[in-house]
């Protein structure tokens, strides 16, 4: 009987990019793992994937100043590929990471700054970018979900979404499907997907980015700030403020977990602020 090894290969990596697309992971998940797993094997070498070395490879990414939660990331990717070749003695633990209470105000993107992007948007004749950002900002919906808005379920004023096995349906607001059929009746899109390329594909994930970051110099808004994502989390934010209702919203998401709504909802500490100085507990 031989010896177990620890090496990781082309062809285990390979397989493992099999088994994500049959667990039905999204393209961005499993790009992702697939780019943690071939950088730590890059630092490997010729070296196997024992424990102390895969804590040697997590020891190295925080002396080189990754963040907690980038280090956890990526481990998580290790800990999948090591539980689908059965090797769970190789896992080691994440980093304890405590709750955030306050979002980066650098990152936050507030509804004015979200307001200018559009008008922004609309002065350079980017109609379709601008009916992007509304869509994501008043659904909640992820950017790659953004398939799911057809003519069909503008039609209907609701979609069902599809993702890792769980089917949720989402509303989508009147005004938003009046000014989306509008859209489409203009391009002549008669059924199927609204927002498409040039040359009739789905818009990808990085053109929705690249068209959001060209509308920051004229929004004035920064860069850092002018992501799909930050739509979601207005969404998430604008909707909590109006229904307190943080089960219902983890439902809207699409969480599996309060836990990660909570984060969508951490605001910049600026109401904390407020709060504290209203106290007057100082003399």
């Amino acid at each position: 009987m031989s010896e177990k090894t620890y090496r990781i290969e082309a062809s285990r990596i390979s397989d493992f990019r099999s088994y994500l697309i049959r667990e039905e992971k999204s393209r961005g998940t499993i790009e992702k793992y697939l780019r943690d797993l071939n950088a730590f094997a890059a630092w490997l070498g010729e070296r196997e994937a024992v424990k102390e070395n895969v804590a040697a490879w997590k020891n190295e990414l925080l002396e080189k100043g990754y963040k907690p939660v980038t280090v956890n990331s990526m481990l998580s990717a290790l800990n999948t590929f090591f539980d689908f070749l059965g090797w769970r003695e190789c896992r080691v633990k994440f980093l304890h990471v405590q709750r955030r209470l306050f979002r980066n105000p650098e990152r936050e993107l507030t509804r004015a700054e979200y307001e200018r992007l559009l008008k922004a948007a609309m002065e350079q004749g980017k109609e379709r970018t601008a009916l992007l950002m509304e869509t994501i900002c008043a659904t909640g919906i992820r950017v790659s979900e953004v398939k799911y808005i057809t003519v069909e379920a503008l039609q209907a004023r609701r979609t069902d979404i599809s993702l890792k096995g769980k089917i949720r349906t989402i509303l989508l607001p009147g005004k938003l499907c009046k000014k989306l059929l509008k859209y489409v009746k203009k391009q002549k899109i008669k059924s199927g997907e609204v927002f498409l390329t040039g040359s009739g594909k789905s818009i990808s994930r990085r053109q929705i980015w690249q068209e959001m970051k060209a509308l920051c110099k004229e929004a004035g808004v920064e860069e850092s700030k002018v992501f799909p994502h930050n739509l979601r989390h207005l969404f998430a934010v604008t909707w909590y403020r109006i229904s307190h209702d943080i089960v219902k919203l983890a439902d809207l998401l699409g969480h599996s977990s309060i836990e990660t709504t909570r984060i969508y909802l951490a605001d910049s500490g600026e109401e904390h602020m407020r709060q504290l100085d209203r106290m007057g507990l100082v003399a």
